[in-house]
């Protein structure tokens, strides 16, 4: 099964993966988790970075507030997708925001909303299901289920106001 590296900035950030655990559950992606600072443990996401060959890795989801400079600097060491989550924790995640996706040229790095878990998630399946078509089959169902929720909601609300 495919296998995403999360990499986040501080352990104050797990809160805004929950939905994407939960999702990574539902679709049948493995995934590693580290706490790795772009700044205080610079050596540390460089040997990490090194090592994703090795550990069956594909492609990275990056979270990181204020400054939020881990996307970019982990982008800098491989040519491994990077998808960059901003996590909101000062200026309401607009500067992470700002920050990840004002990459200079040469150097992307995908980006999701602020604290957009679930589509960072998303993102990284979609482009694993491009070699691993049992994934494409769990994206579809998760479609599904999720027409199948909104057209619940719709037949509870017709049925309440338009009488």
């Amino acid at each position: 099964m495919p296998k995403i590296a999360i990499i986040l900035g501080s352990d104050s950030d797990l809160p805004v993966l929950d939905k994407g655990f939960k999702l990574m559950e539902t679709l049948g992606v493995e995934f590693e988790l580290r706490i790795l600072s772009a700044h205080r443990t610079h050596e540390a996401v460089t040997e990490y970075i090194n090592s994703l060959d090795e550990k069956g890795i594909d492609i990275i989801i990056a979270g990181a507030g204020k400054a939020a400079h881990l996307p970019g600097v982990i982008a800098a060491q491989t040519v491994k997708p990077v998808i960059g989550l901003p996590i909101r924790a000062s200026l309401d995640g607009v500067d992470a925001l700002y920050s990840i996706v004002q990459m200079p040229g040469g150097i992307p790095v995908a980006t999701v909303g602020i604290n957009a878990s679930d589509n960072a998630v998303l993102l990284a399946a979609q482009i694993l299901a491009l070699k691993h078509p049992e994934l494409s089959k769990n994206l579809a169902a998760h479609r599904v289920e999720m027409r199948d929720v909104v057209l619940e909601k719709d037949r509870k609300v017709q049925e309440k106001y338009n009488k």
